[in-house]
């Protein structure tokens, strides 16, 4: 059945031949090929998560100063609105301080024609109530 001769170990010996060469030439480079890709993929599998948790802090800080900044431009608005009715109400005030002086001044100034006028009508009263006793009693009585 089976013949034992120099040819079984020959043949074991070049599939171990065989087996040694392409462990050296074709595993063991291809393996280390493998190795690097898993190695480059861990590493940039790794940066990718650190950017990542860099942009969400990023992310995150650039919210805090947006927060920051509408919460001091409210301030600055809630301040501007309180100065400006302060002016407003100055204003106002003066407005109605100038208003009341003008009346004052305007009734005093009436009060001065009125004054005037009666003085005249007082003097006109006097010529006519003169002129009507020289009508009446005659120009020499009257003197």
């Amino acid at each position: 059945m089976f013949d034992f001769d120099a040819t079984l170990p020959f043949m074991a010996l070049q599939f171990v031949i065989l087996a040694v060469l392409l462990n050296a030439i074709f595993y063991k480079p291809l393996g280390k090929v493998l190795d690097e890709r898993a190695d480059y993929i861990r590493t940039t599998e790794a940066e990718a998560k650190e950017r990542i948790a860099k942009a969400e802090a990023l992310a995150k800080e650039y919210e805090t100063q947006i927060a920051e900044a509408r919460k001091q431009a409210q301030e600055i608005i809630a301040a501007a609105q309180a100065e400006a009715k302060k002016i407003a109400d100055r204003k106002i005030a003066e407005a109605q301080r100038e208003a009341q002086a003008q009346k004052e001044e305007a009734a005093r100034e009436i009060e001065k024609q009125k004054q005037e006028a009666l003085r005249e009508l007082e003097q006109q009263v006097d010529a006519l109530s003169r002129q009507i006793l020289d009508k009446l009693l005659g120009p020499e009585l009257v003197r």
